[in-house]
């Protein structure tokens, strides 16, 4: 088992996960972040720090999608070691549906 960042991360891209992650397998996007499946430990440490819930179990029914966005993204985006501000209309995104298909970015973000 793996854990992987779901579509509940585009435009929010909050990092408290970032910070307790014992490995440092989180990639950093334009507008989200994912994880590196080969590299996440399963400790499970980064899950409870999300505030937007899109850290998931790679064994959760929706997951099979985002195992291989994270997969693809993090061997393309750079990887971020510390907490970032976030963006400033993040909770404005929380709640949005279909933030995949309308919002998500290919393009890499700054890193750390």
């Amino acid at each position: 088992m793996t854990y992987i960042v779901k579509d509940e991360c585009i435009k929010c891209k909050l990092t408290d996960c970032v910070e307790v992650c014992p490995v440092d397998c989180f990639y950093e996007g334009e507008n989200m972040l994912v994880i590196h499946p080969d590299e996440c430990i399963d400790c499970g440490v980064c899950e409870p720090e999300c505030p937007a819930e899109a850290i998931h179990p790679d064994t959760d029914d929706v997951s099979e999608k985002y195992l291989e966005v994270n997969r693809k993204f993090s061997e393309i985006w750079p990887n971020i070691t510390r907490k970032g501000e976030p963006p400033t209309d993040a909770e404005d995104w929380r709640d949005k549906e279909n933030k995949f298909e309308d919002h998500f970015s290919e393009a890499p973000g700054q890193g750390t």
